[in-house]
């Protein structure tokens, strides 16, 4: 692993701006001291933090951020389940005995949001947060403040067989999703009966497709379609309607077509197990992951000749994104240390401690500076240049809309209804369960 800072060339712009980032946490600190109360005390009294995060990551992290400091953090931070934090959270918070913050995905904020209390702009104000931070991050700017600070981002991209692709005589792996349809074709063999016996691409099937719902909102974000907005009452709505100038139709088509055996594109089917053994075991080209998943892929079949690239685009007429996991801090109502937790959290999400979390968990960073350090490591640059286009959406919940999406596809791959219904049922569906995480 390779220290991202270790290759930075150190020129009067850097220097400039390592220092203005420097004088705006200072400012930050300082103008902290008017939120939710002041303290007079030397240190920071203990805040506890709930949080999916991996907690042998954050508790290393805060480790080595506590060795920069004159006074260290004291945070008690427990891990939970992503299944199970926002029952465990919502019943502790009634019997007053939650914490004090939480660290979790963007995508399980929205029925946490009425608990949380929202960073004014007036303390952390909107421009810096924009300039700090990777453009997913602005998921968390809400309209009376920041709901969330960014801490760690996990984008989606595409692991390719070099072996396979060099036996087909394809010397790169493809940038646009055309491509990937003329790649495909080439690498993907059927035997007399037309039984896929080795595929190009994995798509179509929620059922074996790992990291389906990622790769379909990827899709789907591309076409320029955000997937949720602002209803007209001022909530959450499904944006997945088959009308309008950024339909879904073209890229929930281009995902469904995989699985059609009448299609000249058809490369999988439900016999296969899940794409991400396929592509450990050499029978599948193509394999879309997250990129935490390097090195798994790599100890499962350490024999396997394959690279990253980010993942295919439109070529024309479409917005650059691949989804993304990206964590975040945010502060819960019923703390007592508020104070003490912001102070905490803006710390930790300094960038000059951030590098230390990516270097760590071997993935790219969510602060702009650290990513225009560069890295001469293969692989995360590589990580870099998907992280500034990933991107997400404000969800009820993953597993909710894995459901949805996974069973509107089902429909259309089946036959019982076209992309236009399938879509417009699902974004009912969706609506209702938008509507039921905010609590309307």
């Amino acid at each position: 692993w390779h220290d991202i800072y270790a290759h930075m060339k150190t020129t009067k712009f850097q220097v400039i701006t390592l220092i203005v980032f420097i004088v705006f946490i200072i400012a930050g600190v300082t103008m902290f001291a008017t939120y939710k109360g002041s303290q007079s005390e030397q240190s920071l009294p203990p805040v506890t933090m709930w949080g999916t995060f991996p907690k042998d990551q954050f508790d290393q992290y805060v480790v080595k951020v506590n060795n920069a400091l004159p006074q260290q953090f004291n945070i008690r931070y427990e891990q939970v389940s992503a299944q199970s934090f926002l029952n465990r959270f919502v019943s502790a918070l009634a019997k007053g005995a939650g914490p004090d913050a939480i660290l979790v995905e963007a995508d399980i904020i929205l029925p946490l949001q009425d608990k949380l209390t929202a960073i004014p702009y007036d303390l952390y104000p909107q421009r810096a947060f924009i300039d700090q931070f990777i453009d997913e991050a602005q998921v968390y700017l809400g309209n009376d403040g920041l709901i969330g600070i960014p801490f760690s981002v996990d984008p989606m991209v595409m692991y390719w067989n070099k072996d396979s692709f060099n036996a087909a005589g394809i010397p790169l792996p493809p940038k646009y999703w055309d491509e990937l349809r003329v790649v495909n074709k080439k690498l993907t063999t059927k035997d007399d009966n037309g039984t896929v016996t080795r595929s190009g691409a994995a798509m179509g099937d929620f059922s074996n497709v790992t990291n389906a719902r990622e790769l379909l909102g990827s899709l789907i974000l591309q076409s320029g379609n955000a997937v949720t907005g602002p209803s007209e009452r001022g909530g959450l709505k499904s944006l997945l309607k088959s009308t309008g100038e950024r339909s879904p139709v073209a890229a929930v088509t281009f995902f469904t077509q995989f699985v059609d055996p009448g299609n000249e594109n058809y490369s999988w089917n439900h016999s296969w197990p899940d794409s991400r053994t396929a592509f450990v075991s050499g029978k599948l080209a193509t394999y879309f992951g997250m990129a935490s998943e390097l090195f798994a892929l790599r100890n499962k079949n350490p024999n396997l000749n394959f690279d990253v690239s980010p993942i295919p685009q439109y070529r024309t007429g479409g917005v650059a994104a691949t989804y993304g996991k990206i964590y975040g801090f945010s502060i819960v109502k019923q703390s007592q240390v508020s104070n003490a937790a912001y102070q905490m959290i803006y710390t930790l999400t300094a960038p000059q401690f951030l590098y230390e979390i990516s270097n760590g968990m071997y993935l790219p960073s969510v602060s702009r500076a650290i990513i225009s350090a560069g890295s001469k490591d293969p692989y995360v640059s590589r990580f870099n240049e998907a992280a500034l286009i990933s991107r997400t959406w404000r969800d009820a919940d993953s597993s909710v809309s894995s459901r949805i999406f996974g069973s509107m596809v089902q429909t259309i791959t089946t036959g019982r209804k076209s992309v236009a219904e399938a879509l417009d049922e699902a974004s009912e569906e969706y609506d209702a369960a938008l509507l039921q995480a905010i609590g309307e």
